[in-house]
């Protein structure tokens, strides 16, 4: 569910209070001819064209990158000196243009990429070549000149952010995999935020997280929330099925004027969380059918059966990928809103499924190598005319689903000493009724479904 490259490349030219100077032919053969601190020769004036044309550096594909934040960007280099995202193909005139972009989405208060510190060639920083090619074209240069730019640069930003990366690529799901594997029915204790401090490997990634207010962190929530009933108890439905976590996306709308997401349509995945073969095809699918409706993806669900419904910190990072996933598909800013249900947590308050909407606010600047912050969304629920065929239809698959699964509920068994889990499904989704009473029969068909199941 990556973003599609635009049909025409767009050029970027906005690199901030850092974007270097284009150079005509004859200016660069001056750079190389001219020495001295008088010369024409500044900071600005080394382009990658210029770098390309004496031979330290080669076009390619995938051979620049940019770690920022626990994110990573990777560019191609093309051959008149420019840099295209691999991620939209847009093009960008000049290191800083592009790390200033990348930068923004990750943390909107950027002001500026710092490029030449920021974006690697083969892994080594760009200003590292720059280095190299006073070295060998004025050597009676001030080296100052390289050095004052990354002054503002965490020099540890990139290697942190890779060796985050390398210990969570095959745990952290992306918007296009969330098919992993998950640790559950644990007691899982919640810390509170502030006693996270920076990013530690040691720390266990399924640690989970309190929740922070936007007040608290003396910020509004940037936009609204709408979730439709039938959003909810698909969703609760889902999550009641299994003692294993499960995963669903959130189909809807978002309006730019009113600054509203509306949440229309959940769509579980019919998939084992282990089973990666499975996950492109289920996602395939739940692209058709949000193109079909349409719909666009705003969302995602996962459930902590036996758990708080408090984000992990592997859901923190998780969330972070596809909130920077949704914004960089159309290079302006939409939410994607993250929900934890938690059905069999005996902390609940009755039979209800705790249900969490929560946002991740990337950390200050300053302290980039923090986690990012998950905050709680405020929603308002809308409750719907009608249990919509669709919603029925889903529910039909799901227990066609699990009809064999070894992790299926028992739903006959007691959840409580006078309520059972049928009961206890029952009265979860009550909470997420229709308008039209005759709901009720129609899920009778479908708990009468379950029963025949054990």
């Amino acid at each position: 569910m990556g973003s599609e490259p635009p049909s025409s490349p767009q050029v970027v030219e906005d690199g901030g209070e850092e974007d270097e100077e284009e150079l005509s032919g004859g200016e660069e053969a001056d750079l190389r001819s001219s020495s001295g601190r008088g010369s024409l020769l500044t900071r600005r004036g080394i382009t990658l064209r210029v770098l390309l044309k004496d031979g330290l550096v080669e076009p390619g594909d995938g051979v620049l990158a940019i770690h920022y934040l626990g994110k990573n960007f990777v560019g191609d280099l093309l051959n008149d000196g420019k840099i295209r995202w691999v991620e939209t193909g847009q093009i960008f005139n000049s290191p800083s243009a592009w790390a200033t972009h990348c930068k923004r989405l990750v943390n909107p208060a950027k002001k500026s990429g710092c490029g030449w510190a920021s974006v690697r060639y083969r892994g080594q920083k760009l200003v590292q070549y720059k280095t190299t090619w006073l070295h060998k074209y004025q050597p009676s240069a001030d080296m100052s000149l390289v050095s004052e730019e990354d002054d503002d640069e965490d020099e540890d930003e990139g290697k942190t952010a890779v060796q985050a990366d390398e210990k969570n690529k095959n745990t952290k799901p992306g918007l296009n995999d969330v098919v992993v594997s998950r640790r559950t029915d644990r007691e899982r204790i919640p810390v509170r935020y502030c006693t996270l401090g920076t990013r530690d490997a040691a720390r266990d990634p399924h640690t989970l997280v309190e929740l922070s207010a936007f007040s608290a962190i003396n910020r509004f929530q940037p936009f609204n929330v709408a979730v439709s009933s039938n959003v909810l108890l698909l969703m609760d439905f889902h999550c009641h099925l299994t003692t294993s976590e499960v995963v669903g996306y959130l189909g809807g709308r978002w309006d730019t004027n009113t600054q509203l997401l509306t949440v229309l349509r959940a769509f579980p995945c019919r998939t084992r969380l282990a089973d990666r073969d499975a996950a492109s095809a289920v996602e395939e699918e739940i692209c058709q059918n949000l193109f079909m409706r349409g719909l666009s993806l705003v969302g995602w669900y996962h459930s902590h059966p036996r758990g708080p419904a408090l984000p992990s910190l592997q859901d923190i990072d998780s969330q972070m990928d596809h909130q920077l996933r949704l914004q960089g598909s159309n290079n302006g800013f939409q939410p994607c809103l993250g929900i934890i249900c938690g059905p069999y947590y005996h902390g609940n308050q009755g039979v209800a499924s705790t249900i969490t909407p929560f946002w991740v606010v990337p950390p200050p600047e300053q302290r980039s190598n923090d986690y990012g912050i998950p905050v709680a969304v405020e929603v308002t629920y809308v409750q719907d005319n009608f249990l919509t065929s669709d919603v029925l239809n889903e529910m039909m698959l799901l227990v066609d689903y699990y009809r064999a699964a070894p992790d299926l509920v028992q739903f006959s068994q007691y959840w409580c000493p006078d309520t059972t889990m049928m009961d206890k499904i029952k009265g979860s989704l009550s909470c997420h009724a229709p308008k039209d009473q005759a709901y009720s029969q129609i899920l009778e068909h479908v708990y009468s479904q379950l029963i025949n199941l054990q």
